[in-house]
């Protein structure tokens, strides 16, 4: 008789990859860990609704998901730090430079759409297949498809890159993103 894992436990093993996605989302690892914590009590209240047997990996991202859109929304009617000099104090740029700087990927990175930077992540980054990612963010595969394509070719013009380019990096999340790749 083969016992599906519970998965309260379950949850715990998926919490890297929901901080990593929360991460891309926000762009603030403070944020990040309140949207992660903020959708881990969701999970939690709600486990008598999630089915045992399916992807609790894709339930847990499309909470996280919905959180974060709800906050978003929630957040664009707010007025906060108008002029930028509160963000200006806080922002460090990195020590680290080479032929294609991290920070290059992160600021192209940052100028994708939310849909674009969530399915790079999804797909790209956390390995999800276009169905989980689909899913996950309650569209069809198509969509899914589509936005991958023009999100990769919106990242590449943002970085200057023609397809003979070799990138330069050891990331292999970014490497995954950036190349169509999923990460070993």
């Amino acid at each position: 008789m083969t016992s599906t894992p519970d998965p309260k436990k379950e949850l715990i093993e998926h919490l890297p990859a929901m901080r990593a996605f929360a991460v891309s989302l926000t762009r603030n690892p403070s944020s990040a860990d309140d949207l992660v914590q903020d959708a881990v009590v969701k999970a939690w209240a709600n486990f008598d609704k999630f089915e045992p047997g399916t992807n609790l990996r894709a339930w847990l991202f499309t909470i996280l998901r919905n959180t974060y859109y709800s906050l978003y929304r929630k957040r664009r009617r707010e007025v906060e730090d108008p002029d930028g000099a509160m963000a200006g104090r806080l922002s460090e740029k990195p020590a680290h430079d080479g032929h294609l700087a991290m920070t290059d990927f992160r600021e192209a990175f940052a100028k994708l759409t939310d849909e674009q930077r969530e399915v790079l992540i999804l797909v790209g980054a956390e390995g999800f297949s276009y169905e989980e990612a689909a899913e996950t963010c309650g569209v069809a595969v198509g969509t899914i498809k589509s936005r991958t394509n023009r999100a990769r070719k919106r990242l590449a013009e943002l970085m200057n890159l023609n397809d003979e380019d070799e990138l330069e990096m050891t990331d292999r999340a970014t490497m995954a993103v950036v190349n169509g790749k999923p990460a070993a």
